[in-house]
């Protein structure tokens, strides 16, 4: 039993890799959503943006500008805020405790 215990055990990157994926789950797909969503906002405020210069369309161009802004902020936000919760030390206590 000894010796079969041995082999599955796992070495320093692999243990530390899980420990991470265990303390955030799915971050990764949360950070390619993050990104995919402001580029996808940031194409979208291009276009609006210059509808608005020209000045076609101005009463519809305007709110979906300003939709498009605040998706794109959102995600830079969250972006920001994830990256504070992985840098911030996992000492196991509760911070609002």
């Amino acid at each position: 039993m000894v010796d079969q215990n041995r082999k599955n055990r796992l070495n320093p990157e692999q243990y530390a890799s899980l420990k991470a994926e265990i303390a955030a789950p799915y971050r990764g797909l949360r950070q390619f959503i993050y990104i995919a969503f402001g580029a996808s906002g940031s194409i979208g405020a291009f276009v609006f943006f210059f509808q608005v210069l020209a000045g076609r369309n101005v009463e519809t161009a305007m709110p979906s500008l300003a939709l498009q802004l605040g998706i794109v902020a959102l995600m830079v936000f969250l972006w920001r805020w994830e990256q504070r919760r992985q840098q911030r030390p996992q000492s196991g206590k509760n911070p609002n405790s």
